[in-house]
């Protein structure tokens, strides 16, 4: 039953985002391939890599990446941002134009935090934050990645 629901819940946000992607796709707002998609939700995740971190997260090659990441700045959802503590390095930064799109995802996460809010008490919702800790803290604990960031 867990793991079903679980599943579910996760598909759901899935179908939410790709429903929105495609929207975007037939107002023609949409630029991005799905594997730059893909590549942006792992930069915008990992916080602001090298493109040398991107790459090896991603498990391509370093020329593949610099590929991938020329062609999102190219398009404005991506920036390149010199390192002040080494002048050779350069980490990546997603712009606004990329925090937009990223958040057509994330607008219909806050619907249904509103709708659970609503519907559980407060001491049930006491008992779901600890429980949703604890999946955070299992998933995936080998990769050091913060995704508390602010959206």
């Amino acid at each position: 039953m867990f793991q079903q629901s679980f599943f579910s819940i996760y598909t759901k946000f899935k179908m939410n985002f790709y429903q929105k992607v495609f929207e975007r796709i037939q107002e023609r707002e949409a630029t991005l391939t799905t594997v730059e998609t893909f590549c942006m939700e792992m930069i915008y995740a990992l916080d602001n890599p090298t493109v040398a971190e991107f790459a090896n997260f991603a498990n391509i090659s370093s020329p593949n990446a610099a590929y991938k990441v020329n062609s999102l700045v190219k398009k404005g959802y991506l920036r390149k941002v010199q390192s002040k503590d080494d002048k050779r390095e350069y980490h990546l930064e997603a712009t606004e134009k990329y925090i937009n799109y990223y958040n057509i995802s994330y607008g219909y996460m806050q619907v249904i935090m509103d709708r659970i809010k609503n519907r559980l008490s407060s001491e049930e919702l006491e008992v779901l934050d600890r429980v949703l800790e604890i999946i955070d803290k299992e998933l995936m604990p080998e990769i050091n990645i913060d995704c508390n960031k602010k959206i």
